[in-house]
């Protein structure tokens, strides 16, 4: 077992891996900025190091200075997480060329994977459905408009690396492809270094469900079921759950037999989800692989009861698999939210502010993976999530039931958060019936508005004044009757 390791990340992965190598009995190593000096992932590891200013590029995405910390602290493992570091083949050589443990797969799968136009090849070698499309390195735009033509109306641009919903453009027509593809390159070559694109069918409101992928170095490979994560704002997930609605045992084992074999066939070892796309007729398509830990993958570890961040770290050190595929079957049900500093009532757009008052829910079978604190500063630099709550229960419908308890318990004052609409998709009958898609916001929430906007300000003040001195300073017990909290309700936008 390694006997130190360095997280090369931040906010609330951070806290989750070093969490995960407290109960493996293994020192841990923070980073942070300037900005994050203040964050919880920084306290909570044993040693943490200043990578430099707030901004991503001089801090958390500089390679050389993550690096130098990793030895300047004698850690002799390394797990970055995920965004940032975390598929960067490049960088995962230079760790393992300094004698530090990368942990996560080989470069060489990082590299054949985390390109979406090889990572396609890779799925049809496996002999899994990939959707129609024209991926020829070099092509010319001409040729592109062919290939549409081909293809049929509408394409989607699509970025070879990266993700996030970056480097993407819906096309519907001709006259919109030139204009999609520049788009799309230009803000690849920003996000990713790299301007490449390519050209997929694009599927209407398909579902996005996602298989979790174990692998050992003695070549044992298996699946942890699906993940649906079709509830999407700006093509990034909002809302995640398992098992999806839509996939019975039989799709299940067809799905997790695909994904196990585009992971046998670049030679995978660690975590890594293999994901898809379902049209409304049932079909599934092999869409891209993410080599990585996965934010929502709480929602399996609580349905399977395996602990993947622990199980990544043994997996790195040599460890196989001690059960079989047979031996894995899903128990209950799970329902992930990100909680993000965003407004939903403006277009999901990314918020600023300083957490004044947090109440966190808590209960059975409620988990908070979480950055936030009081006092904490949430700035502009990094993404917004804050953090994830999930939910576990004996089905879906009390999962559903318990998830809107949850929400409702939780408060956060002085950043505005997306709870407020994250409430209302889980109270929602097309959520409760399992009619979720891709365009499940666009459709049923086109015309959002906050239900808590703003407070003022005096009120604001009154309320977090109340809190602080009938739940912070008792425990956060339930609120006494003649607090402003309790006339006015749960304001947990403010």
């Amino acid at each position: 077992m390694f006997k130190k390791i360095l997280i090369a990340n931040r906010s609330e992965v951070a806290v989750r891996i070093i969490r995960a190598c407290r109960e493996l009995g293994i020192a841990s190593v923070a980073v942070y900025s300037e900005a994050d000096a203040q964050a919880p992932h920084v306290s909570l590891a044993d040693e943490a190091v200043c990578l430099g200013p707030a901004e991503a590029a001089q801090s958390y995405l500089d390679q050389r200075k993550v690096l130098q910390a990793a030895r300047d602290t004698g850690c002799d493992a390394l797990h970055p997480g995920y965004g940032f570091l975390a598929e960067n083949a490049g960088f995962a050589r230079l760790v393992t060329e300094h004698g530090i443990h990368f942990i996560g797969p080989t470069p060489e799968s990082m590299d054949r994977m985390g390109a979406k136009i090889p990572a396609r090849e890779t799925a049809l070698l496996a002999t899994a459905p990939v959707v129609p499309g024209f991926d020829r390195i070099g092509a010319t735009d001409e040729e592109y408009i062919a290939a549409a033509a081909q293809i049929g109306y509408p394409v989607m641009v699509k970025a070879s690396m990266g993700g996030g919903g970056k480097g993407m453009r819906i096309v519907t027509g001709e006259a919109e492809l030139q204009s999609a593809l520049d788009g799309a390159r230009r803000e690849a070559a920003k996000a990713f270094g790299d301007p490449t694109v390519f050209l997929e069918k694009y599927i209407e409101n398909p579902r996005h469900i996602e298989i979790q992928i174990l692998a050992d170095r003695a070549g044992n490979t298996l699946h942890l079921g699906e993940r649906e994560c079709s509830v999407q704002r700006r093509h990034q997930k909002i809302v995640e759950e398992t098992p999806s609605t839509a996939v019975d045992s039989e799709l299940r084992a067809r799905m997790g037999a695909d994904a196990v074999a585009i992971a046998r066939a670049v030679g995978y070892e660690g975590a890594g989800t293999v994901e898809f796309i379902m049209d409304p007729s049932g079909g599934y398509y092999f869409l891209e692989m993410n080599t990585r830990l996965q934010v929502e993958h709480p929602v399996t570890e609580f349905v399977y009861g395996i602990d993947i961040v622990q199980w990544q770290i043994r997996i790195a050190t040599g460890e196989t698999l001690p059960f079989t595929q047979e031996q894995l079957s899903p128990r209950g049900h799970s329902i992930e939210c990100r909680i993000c500093a965003e407004d939903a009532a403006s277009g999901f757009l990314p918020q600023v502010g300083s957490v004044r008052v947090l109440r966190e829910p808590q209960g059975p079978g409620v988990r908070l993976d979480s950055m936030l604190k009081p006092g904490l500063a949430i700035g502009a630099d990094y993404d917004p999530m804050l953090a994830k709550l999930i939910v576990h229960a004996e089905d879906r419908a009390a999962a559903i039931r318990r998830m809107s308890q949850a929400l409702n318990d939780m408060c956060l004052l002085g950043v505005t958060s997306n709870l407020g609409i994250l409430a209302e998709i889980i109270a929602h009958p097309a959520f409760a019936a399992g009619e979720t898609d891709t365009g499940f916001i666009a459709r049923h929430f086109a015309d959002y508005a906050d239900p808590q906007p703003g407070l003022p300000e005096q009120l604001a003040a009154a309320l977090a004044a109340s809190l602080l001195g009938s739940r912070v300073q008792r425990g956060l017990e339930q609120t006494d009757a003649a607090s402003p909290f309790h006339s006015y309700g749960n304001w947990s936008n403010a």
